[in-house]
């Protein structure tokens, strides 16, 4: 369990890496941009004329604030998605939007909690008797301060959701929504109540910690210590914020009379000092301990830290980890962003974090009672510490002690990273085990880890996947497959040499055929293609390059002869029902006007010998699609040129606009309807650009299938020729069994 629980905490830490690689570059934007436009900071040094509103270097620095502020503001939702890439096991683009649709699901759900308790006001305001900074803008919603954990609440839920559903298979009815299509539908389903969940239990986590402000103003140095301990505890949890506002803007953090006024809050309290400094002998130290402290271990204790875990890096990761930390400490130290460096071992070895956390918050306390008092616009980097530090004088700051100390606290996060990293074989940058990264993708070492350890437990995992052996050896093996897709019901695959397919095998695995179009192979499998796919590409990611030659041998000629056998059989039985009299009849309208004719005739073979469904063609005139009958839309596939669709009486069905022209992505195609919708006969379903089409497409030919015929059903054509849209185009005739 407890080997289990530390590779989930390492999973859990690469998966970080993605966001974090960013922020660095967004600390630097940030922090220039905010020293340097700060109107203090100008007016005290006279630098209007260089960096005053309206001049280019202002606009720039403006620019520069806005696009470091731009992530940082959403740093949730960046982790969310990096999360849940990091943590999925396949198709992590599906886990990324599904973590983007939960956010926002996750968020309009505490929003609208919030409104319906009154906490916002109908006019968007909040409510009075709200605690200030617990409610803030995610994205444009108004919604609880979750902060990066509540990005991290989205990015692993969704990613293990996306690991328990990205294959599921679902009834035939709703087969189109199964595979990695249900992954953001359950994601939706399940954020919308953890939103409503979070509603209830987070206002009480932010209230507890608002609580702890009182103890930490009235215990003096033992006060400062707490405050700094609380303050970067609740770094990942997105909460230092509501805890650390009151001390440096309110009346929480001390009041102090300057230049005949009353001030309130630390931060207020240092530049109200700051403004009238030629009367201030020493700038008040009981104002700045809220922040004094971070200028000791920002620019100098944790690249201590950085440097810990550069040369603990195995030496062919040394390079690709210096590059990470570099950054990280260069973040850290110029503008006091720490998130790069603390969340790089802050999943990965919490130990560390919490060593952190007690030696940051000394530096608070010790700062305090040496009574250094260097103020900050935004954090303690070398900024801030040069302008409100040293060019205010030593006598005013005792910005030097910073330095000694500094060097002391180096020292201290260098040696005691360094042991506890070897101690424990904790897996900071550059520490990764490599064969367990690379299991993470490759099935087959995950089965043979597993096997390693326990034989019992991983017989089932281990199981060979026979169906995608069975189509890869039918393809000719991994070596010759160049590409897999699919469609709404074709399995789509480039092969590098045709003659190597096998299509008798590729049959055996319950395709209803096989289509050949130069390199590329066309599988038909029907609506549950989706996890054939995804189970494919598992299968070639775990075995090595592979081919069957001697499969092949017995090819294209006989599955040719095979599939003339099977359908002349499947004739001859259809004809022995001519004789009779069907025992119920449904009959199918055209969805469109123009000209319709016999299926056999649709130029394509997989639709033409009737591998996907019996049916029609209807060659169009006019660019709109109607419902034949009235029905429910099963499905609209994602490149809007096929949708599945049930009548009342129960015939499910596909309208395949034209041939080939799932390659014009959506283009030509606008949809009326969505899955779901229940519509009539005659409800247009979409337009279409028939000139574009005609252009672009092989052929505008549009088959019209029914997918799920019984054995003692039969299709019948009735229109041959010209056909107006809800004229009767063919029956569906079933006779007795």
């Amino acid at each position: 369990m407890k080997d289990k629980i530390f590779g989930v905490l390492q999973r859990v830490g690469r998966s970080f890496m993605l966001p974090i690689a960013i922020l660095p570059v967004a600390g630097l934007l940030l922090g220039l941009g905010s020293s340097f436009t700060n109107t203090t900071t100008i007016e005290t040094y006279g630098l209007q004329w260089l960096l005053g509103d309206k001049t280019i270097l202002h606009a720039l620095l403006v620019i520069m604030n806005a696009v470091g502020s731009a992530i940082f503001d959403n740093l949730p939702l960046i982790f969310a998605v990096g999360v849940a890439i990091g943590m999925a096991k396949k198709e992590k683009e599906v886990s990324a939007l599904s973590a983007v649709i939960a956010y926002f699901v996750m968020n309009v759900s505490i929003n609208a909690m919030l409104k319906i308790s009154g906490k916002i006001l109908a006019d968007g305001s909040i409510a009075k008797d709200v605690l200030d900074g617990t409610i803030t803008s995610v994205c444009g919603i108004q919604s609880l301060q979750m902060g990066v954990f509540g990005g991290i609440i989205v990015g692993l839920g969704v990613a293990a959701l996306h690991n328990r559903f990205y294959k599921i298979e679902l009834p035939n009815a709703l087969s189109f929504f199964g595979g990695t299509r249900f992954v953001p539908i359950i994601s939706t389903v399940v954020y919308l109540f953890v939103g409503i969940l979070m509603y209830f239990i987070w206002p009480t986590v932010q209230n507890g910690i608002y609580a702890l402000g009182g103890v930490v103003t009235g215990t003096g140095y033992f006060g400062t210590l707490l405050f700094g301990i609380i303050k970067r505890a609740l770094i990942p949890f997105g909460l230092h914020h509501v805890f650390y506002m009151p001390f440096w803007q309110t009346a929480v953090g001390g009041t102090m009379e300057v230049a005949g006024h009353m001030v309130e809050g630390g931060q207020n309290i240092f530049f109200a000092q700051l403004a009238d400094s030629a009367n201030i002998a020493h700038f008040s130290a009981d104002a700045t301990r809220y922040f004094s402290g971070e200028f000791i271990f920002m620019i100098f204790g944790l690249p201590g830290a950085a440097l810990a875990m550069y040369k603990c890096a195995k030496p062919e990761k040394k390079k690709q980890a210096g590059s990470l930390l570099l950054s990280a400490t260069l973040a850290c130290m110029f503008t006091g962003i720490t998130e790069p460096l603390e969340f790089s071992f802050l999943f990965v070895a919490p130990a560390l974090f919490a060593v952190q956390v007690v030696l940051a918050g000394s530096a608070y306390m010790i700062a305090h009672i040496l009574n250094i008092a260097v103020g900050l616009t935004f954090s303690g980097g070398l900024l801030d510490f040069f302008l409100f530090g040293i060019l205010q004088g030593n006598e005013k700051t005792s910005w030097m002690l910073v330095i000694p100390v500094g060097i002391v606290y180096f020292l201290l996060y260098y040696f005691i990273f360094s042991f506890l990293i070897k101690k424990f074989d904790f897996k900071t940058p550059g520490r990764e085990d490599d064969d367990t990264e690379t299991k993470l993708y490759t099935k087959a070492d995950v089965n043979a880890r597993k096997a390693a350890k326990d034989t019992k437990a991983s017989d089932d995992k281990a199981t060979v996947d026979e169906l995608s052996q069975t189509i890869s050896r039918g393809l000719g093996g991994k070596v010759n497959i160049s590409d897999v897709d699919c469609c709404a019901t074709r399995l789509r695959i480039t092969v590098i040499d045709p003659d190597k397919v096998n299509d008798a095998l590729l049959k055996s695995t319950g395709a209803s055929g096989v289509v050949h179009k130069g390199q590329g192979v066309q599988i038909i499998y029907g609506p549950r293609v989706t996890v054939i796919k995804s189970d494919l590409e598992d299968y070639l990611a775990s075995v090595t390059d592979e081919h069957f030659e001697d499969d092949a041998a017995e090819n294209n000629t006989a599955g040719a002869d095979e599939a003339k056998n099977e359908n002349a059989a499947s004739d001859k039985a259809q004809g022995s029902n001519v004789e009779k009299e069907p025992t119920s009849t449904v009959i199918i309208s055209s969805p469109m006007t123009g000209i319709a004719a016999d299926l056999s005739t649709a130029p394509d073979e997989a639709f033409a010998s009737k591998m996907m469904g019996d049916g029609a063609v209807v060659t169009p005139e006019e660019g709109v699609v109607v419902a034949p009958e009235d029905g429910t839309i099963l499905f609209v596939f994602d490149t809007k040129h096929a949708l599945g669709f049930t009548t009342d009486s129960g015939i499910g069905m596909i309208i395949h606009v034209g041939i080939d022209t799932v390659k014009l992505e959506g283009k030509g195609f606008d949809v009326q309807v969505e899955a779901g919708q229940h519509v009539n006969k005659g409800d247009v379903l979409m337009k279409l650009d028939l000139d574009y089409l005609k252009a672009n497409a092989p052929s505008v030919t549009t088959p019209v299938i029914c997918t799920e015929l019984k054995d003692n059903q039969k299709i019948r054509l009735i229109t041959d020729g010209v056909i107006k849209a809800g004229e009767p185009l063919y029956a569906v005739d079933t006779y007795e069994k």
